[in-house]
């Protein structure tokens, strides 16, 4: 795949880019192709530097992960105002009117028979997650936080009703991460009728150990803050792993509708929103 030049998705101007700040951090939309080139040098550095993926001979030259889904997504980001708006954080967001208009799809039916969920919440408005990282100095709780609830307003905002993707456990062999994986299937897992399977060609057993003998509150603390935050907020699990063998992961589904969230939270996002559409 060549360099692809960075564009600002049709959707990446509406209302206001900023989301919500804390101290000198800001998390907001991408709105430049400046700003979604500073946002896939971040990635690049933490996927192919700091972790084990294996990089393009194109990516490699500059610097940059990228993909042929960038283009339609928006990108979220959470800057450091003091040391020049630096990107240190970011999501791709994909909303299903964008996948649809273009020929990709959503980048998780790679893994994922996510057709029946589609057609479950036909008429919905949904959002894809994928491709979140954050560098290594700033993954603390005040940003994780910062990146999470600039989430959940941009969720607001937009009135998603259901956000999904893929998180990652680190490693490509499901036994080093058994602990985990069987804790995410005996007591994550979504409700049988809405539970997303992988792909049969690309099924990996979760249930590596059996329920009785799961520590809850050590699987619990050893999974990686980003799917910690999912649960804690009301995700749930689909059925199966993937090896994914380009980025070095074992992927699990996350399905999250956002009528699950704490109700307190939620009101208390969408009075800020409120306020800040009044200001």
């Amino acid at each position: 795949m060549a360099p692809q030049k960075a564009e600002v998705s049709e959707s990446a101007g509406r209302g206001s880019a900023v989301l919500d700040t804390s101290g000198t951090l800001e998390v907001r939309l991408a709105t430049t192709p400046a700003e979604i080139e500073a946002a896939q040098r971040l990635r690049f550095d933490v996927f192919y530097r700091e972790m084990s993926a294996k990089a393009s001979p194109e990516m490699l030259a500059v610097g940059r992960d990228f993909d042929a889904y960038d283009p339609i997504c928006q990108h979220l980001l959470v800057v450091d105002r003091a040391d020049n708006d630096k990107v240190v954080a970011t999501y791709r967001l994909m909303r299903e009117d964008a996948a649809l208009k273009s020929d990709k799809g959503f980048y998780t039916a790679g893994e994922y028979d996510i057709s029946d969920m589609l057609k479950a919440r036909k008429g919905q408005k949904l959002l894809e997650l994928g491709r979140s990282c954050v560098l290594k100095a700033f993954r603390t709780g005040p940003t994780m936080q910062l990146l999470w609830r600039g989430l959940l307003v941009y969720l607001i905002r937009n009135d998603i009703d259901l956000m999904f993707g893929c998180a990652s456990l680190p490693g490509t062999d499901p036994k080093a991460v058994a602990l985990q994986l069987s804790y995410l299937y005996h007591f994550q897992l979504a409700p049988e009728g809405e539970r997303v399977r992988a792909l049969p060609h690309l099924y990996t057993k979760m249930d590596l150990m059996p329920k009785d003998a799961i520590d809850e509150a050590e699987a619990l603390r050893s999974l990686p803050p980003l799917i910690k935050g999912y649960l804690r907020t009301g995700a749930r699990i689909g059925d199966g792993a993937v090896i994914d063998h380009q980025f070095d992961t074992t992927d699990v589904f996350i399905y999250f509708p956002v009528a699950t969230a704490d109700p307190r939270w939620i009101r208390h996002l969408k009075r800020k929103v409120a306020a800040s559409a009044e200001g």
